[in-house]
């Protein structure tokens, strides 16, 4: 028979109040415990009680399937973690793996997208719109961005073509995991530690994170548009100066 309540260690729940807080099922808990996904119970006497550290890594495995991470890639994902992490530590990681500018999707069939469209759609014109990012196929449907529908209508009709988006995609894809190492590597050397040093809870940390998003993205878009601004004045002066003869150039022919 198992340990009474005043039995329990202090601060540890049973294997039915872990599934409650984390909304899993017994079956789930035990396999992602054979998986070692989380460690394997407490053990008080002949029964088994779960900490926070086990309700912050279920937690995070739960944000991982949410994300569509296979059982192999959460496995490699939660290996990266280390063993004596903090729930707040696993939290930060939690909050790190939440979209970062939320934009709401639909799930269109095909018939519905050229509903929305007003016109038919070619195997091209999905192509582009997919490369755009504006959509992505899921078998016979699609998970279409809505608010961003008319931009790509709107290329479609200027013939933007596919190879350059894909090209563009390319860019963000290389130059957006460069800087997600770089904010990442940030919070755990700099945000982190002045929160953990304060005692702040692992709320208050998601907290500073979510809010800090939307300011984080704000900064990455004037960057870019401050970047493509001096990089315009640059190729423009390059060839004002391309244009004009250089000093030792003999002079032109006169003219009448």
């Amino acid at each position: 028979m198992g340990a009474t309540s005043s039995e329990r260690p202090e601060g540890l729940l049973t294997l039915e109040e872990l599934t409650a807080r984390v909304g899993m099922s017994v079956r789930n808990v035990r396999f992602y415990t054979t998986k070692a996904l989380v460690p394997p119970p407490i053990r008080h006497g002949r029964s088994g009680y779960y900490s926070d550290d086990h309700v912050a890594r279920l937690e995070l495995v739960r944000e991982l399937q949410g994300h569509g991470f296979t059982l192999a890639a959460i496995e490699r994902y939660v290996a990266a973690v280390p063993d004596d992490a903090s729930p707040e530590q696993i939290a930060l990681h939690r909050t790190m793996l939440a979209p970062w500018q939320a934009e709401a999707t639909e799930q269109m069939s095909r018939a519905e997208l050229e509903t929305r469209a007003g016109r038919t759609l070619s195997d091209d014109d999905l192509d582009l719109l997919a490369a755009l990012g504006i959509l992505r196929r899921r078998g016979s449907s699609a998970e279409v961005t809505p608010t961003q529908l008319t931009v790509g209508l709107g290329l479609l009709d200027l013939g933007f073509p596919t190879a350059a988006a894909e090209s563009a995609a390319e860019v963000y894809a290389r130059h957006g995991r460069q800087i997600a190492e770089e904010l990442n590597d940030l919070f755990r050397t700099q945000v982190w530690p002045a929160y953990k040093e304060a005692g702040a809870s692992a709320e208050r940390i998601r907290e500073v994170v979510e809010r800090i998003k939307p300011l984080s993205i704000s900064s990455l878009v004037a960057a870019y548009e401050a970047a493509m601004d001096e990089s315009r004045r640059e190729e423009i002066e390059a060839r004002a100066a391309r244009a004009q003869p250089s000093l030792g150039d003999p002079p032109g022919p006169a003219t009448a």
